[in-house]
């Protein structure tokens, strides 16, 4: 068992009357009043059976005995103290673990990473990117973004921002003689598929269009693969707003036409609830949510490209 300890209270008040020799000014440090000071000196002295103060004269003039427990009491508090300061600092700043998706890791955030590094340098950001789902429980990661409704049971869930589907390509593509002028003319060039054709066949849809010619073109089992692909010309993609806005601010990719259909999973970012208010994955949450914004922005500027 642990050996009995005396209340804090007690030790806290006994080591400000030793360092000021005055319950007075002991209590004014510890906002209280002297008489309160002064019986939980009398409580510690009781529970010890020592003396540790002689009041002569109104002066307090510590004894010998407590002068030799001043020392233990303060060494003690001043571990605590420091602990409790460096506890403070590691929720600020220190390592930051980070889990995402390989195509959020890869099309979004890889690429800030240095203007993070360079506004928040006290934080030592780790980012794990894998497919599978944290367990906090478990796993050593502070904050994760995923994909999916939002609706993760005792996790702290903040949406990054909305999202929209829509057709985007290499600039080469869209300025060759080729260049798509209306939406039938992309069924000309290869239609590049994620997982399976029913977005193309929705969008085609959407667009008053046939979907007979949807069969065409590679089909691709990652996000960050199709928007490759479509970067290096291989054809027209279906990107999410997350994902390609990188590529389409800063011109690796166009948006042909503004036909574009709502998503409803979106990226959130979580943590558990317990967790959520920490200083640095405040820090970190607003960050994102922040570049996500400028990227809606900056985006909604560039809008569809004009033709000639």
């Amino acid at each position: 068992m642990r050996p009995r300890l005396p209340p804090l209270n007690a030790l806290k008040a006994f080591e400000a009357a030793a360092r000021h020799e005055s319950f007075t000014r002991a209590a004014e440090e510890l906002c209280v009043t002297q008489g309160a000071v002064s019986h939980q000196v009398k409580a510690l002295e009781t529970e010890l059976a020592l003396k540790l103060f002689n009041r002569e004269r109104q002066r307090l003039i510590i004894t010998e005995a407590g002068r030799d427990y001043l020392a233990v009491v303060r060494g003690a508090l001043d571990r605590i103290a420091i602990g409790t300061e460096r506890l403070l600092q590691r929720q600020n700043a220190g390592v930051l673990t980070v889990s995402t998706s390989p195509d959020f890791a890869a099309k979004w955030l890889v690429h800030r990473l240095g203007h993070f590094a360079e506004a928040r340098s006290g934080i030592d950001l780790r980012v794990s990117a894998t497919l599978h789902h944290v367990d906090f429980a478990r796993e050593e990661v502070d904050l994760a973004v995923r994909h999916g409704d939002g609706n993760w049971p005792g996790m702290d869930a903040v949406r990054l921002s909305p999202e929209q589907l829509f057709a985007v390509c290499s600039p080469k593509l869209f300025s060759g003689k080729r260049r798509p002028s209306k939406p039938a003319d992309i069924l000309k060039f290869p239609l590049i598929h994620m997982d399976n054709r029913t977005d193309w066949s929705n969008w085609l849809l959407e667009a008053g269009l046939d979907e007979v010619g949807v069969t065409h073109g590679p089909l691709l089992n990652r996000a960050s693969m199709v928007i490759d692909a479509a970067i290096n010309g291989q054809g027209i993609a279906l990107a999410r707003t997350t994902l390609a806005a990188w590529d389409i601010i800063n011109g690796h990719l166009v948006r042909p036409f503004p036909l574009s259909l709502p998503l409803s999973k979106t990226y959130w970012i979580i943590c558990p609830k317990a967790t959520a208010n920490l200083p640095k994955i405040v820090t970190f949450r607003d960050w994102l949510l922040s570049e996500a914004a400028s990227d809606l922005s900056r985006l909604k500027k560039l809008g569809a490209p004009k033709r000639e």
